[in-house]
């Protein structure tokens, strides 16, 4: 017989009852929240757009109502400047919804890494009065899945003072840590609509040389973390014929889908949760939400969990693959702004490049293309621009690879460290990061990089 989370055993219709005895309209969930409150909102697939729309229409009845969030997808009712003083965003990652809220002053942002998020809640750094968040519908037990969403949210249901749920018979009931009883559910509004989907783009030649470059690193029976894009992407096309990869990841994309299919990941080798793909939150097709719907080779957990960097190091041959915006020639990386203007945050990227340091047999691998703004500018610079976050620090950095191989920097001093990485630069680049390096002390003024003329692209 089914048991609540008191204990109290629950038939069938009394779940069913219980359910519906939280019903509510769009506008009396909305209602709940009050004035001079902080309200955390689900994000990534899982952003309760409905419920923010109905929010965001009693503008003229609330003051200071704070918003605690990660990435949110879906058109933002917040950002009109009129709204403030009304609503203010705390971005714990900042997206294209509120990026230019951000960068002008309407919105606070918060640099934190991943597994740091649910401490906020846990540890009364933020308290929260009220969760919104999307979640399927109750189970025989009564029960609900967060879905393609846990990352931080579990630990604000169990955190808020209320929690408000948009629940959708769409959403995937995806299996590990990520349920709570309906109990705990104040206010429920019961809608049927489609998931945001992430469309794939493909990739160029560019990023097919990086993947082939990162695959290169990549040993059978590693336990691998990948994002979603172009590279990742690559990356996974240039590892078919390996065997035995695990998947431990803050995103479970369609590329790992294919990878099962193909029959390069078996998660069969793991040294942790062997037979698991492991995750924090999916994000991708709908074909992807259909295939982690109540599957149990995936579990999804809390990011204090998927993120830990001493969790993460318990993967033997932990692989952490990641991007940046910029790379200096002393191995600094900057991935979360472009000078003193924010672009995203932190994420989980430190968290993984620590752990897969800290495997046996681990690496740390940042990978990005040698220029941007199509080839107009290198990405490996002399210097980070003004202002610009380190995300990754140059003690944490093993290896760089640009789609013109592979820079070690492990144990490498800072002039050796100048020089692989000019290597790796676009060949167009080269003389002036040479230079640069010359004049820093870097490298000396023999080094044939700093005196011969700039190569012709090669790609």
């Amino acid at each position: 017989m089914p048991v609540s989370r008191t204990g109290k055993a629950l038939k069938q219709s009394d779940v069913t009852k219980l359910f519906h005895s939280k019903l509510v309209s769009l506008e009396q969930a909305a209602a709940l929240v009050q004035s001079n409150s902080r309200v955390y909102v689900s994000g990534n697939a899982a952003t309760p757009a409905p419920l923010l729309k109905a929010l965001a229409m009693r503008k003229s009845e609330l003051q200071n109502v704070e918003l605690v969030h990660l990435l949110q997808l879906g058109e933002d009712p917040f950002v009109a400047p009129e709204m403030e003083g009304h609503f203010r965003r705390r971005s714990l990652f900042v997206g294209p919804a509120d990026r230019e809220a951000v960068n002008t002053g309407r919105a606070d942002y918060v640099p934190i890494s991943l597994h740091q998020v649910p401490w906020l809640f846990k540890r009364g750094v933020l308290p929260l009065d009220t969760a919104l968040v999307q979640v399927s519908p109750p189970d025989e037990y009564g029960f609900v899945s967060l879905g393609v969403e846990v990352v931080a949210s579990k630990a604000a249901v169990e955190n808020a003072k209320q929690v408000i749920a948009l629940v959708n018979p769409r959403m995937p009931r995806t299996l590990g840590d990520s349920f709570f009883h309906l109990s705990k559910i104040i206010a429920a509004v019961e809608m049927d609509m489609p998931l945001p989907v992430l469309e794939r783009k493909g990739f160029g030649e560019v990023e097919a040389q990086i993947g082939r470059h990162t695959a290169s690193l990549i040993e059978d029976g590693a336990t691998l973390q990948l994002g979603i894009g172009a590279i990742p992407d690559a990356v996974l096309a240039s590892l078919e014929g390996r065997k035995d990869l695990g998947i431990h990841t803050e995103m479970i994309s369609d590329g790992l889908v294919e990878g099962l299919e193909k029959g390069f990941i078996t998660c069969a080798k793991k040294s942790l949760h062997p037979g698991k793909i492991v995750g924090t939150f999916v994000l991708g097709s709908e074909r992807l939400y259909g295939f982690v719907n109540n599957n149990p080779l995936f579990e999804l957990r809390p990011s204090d969990y998927v993120n830990n960097p001493f969790v993460i190091s318990q993967n033997q041959k932990m692989v952490a693959i990641n991007s940046a915006l910029e790379v200096d020639l002393t191995g600094q990386v900057c991935a979360d702004s472009i000078g003193t203007q924010i672009y995203s945050g932190f994420g989980g990227q430190l968290d993984f490049m620590r752990g897969a340091a800290a495997s046996e047999g681990g690496r740390a691998i940042i990978a990005l293309p040698s220029t941007g703004k199509k080839g107009i500018i290198s990405r490996i610079v002399p210097t980070l621009k003004t202002g610009a976050g380190v995300v990754t620090t140059r003690a944490d950095v093993h290896c760089v690879v640009t789609e013109y191989g592979v820079a070690d920097l492990f144990g490498k001093s800072l002039r050796e460290r100048a020089k692989a990485l000019i290597e790796i630069a676009h060949p167009n680049f080269r003389e002036e990061l040479a230079k640069a390096a010359w004049e820093r002390g870097l490298l000396s003024k023999s080094h044939p990089a700093a005196t011969t003329e700039a190569h012709p692209q090669t790609l």
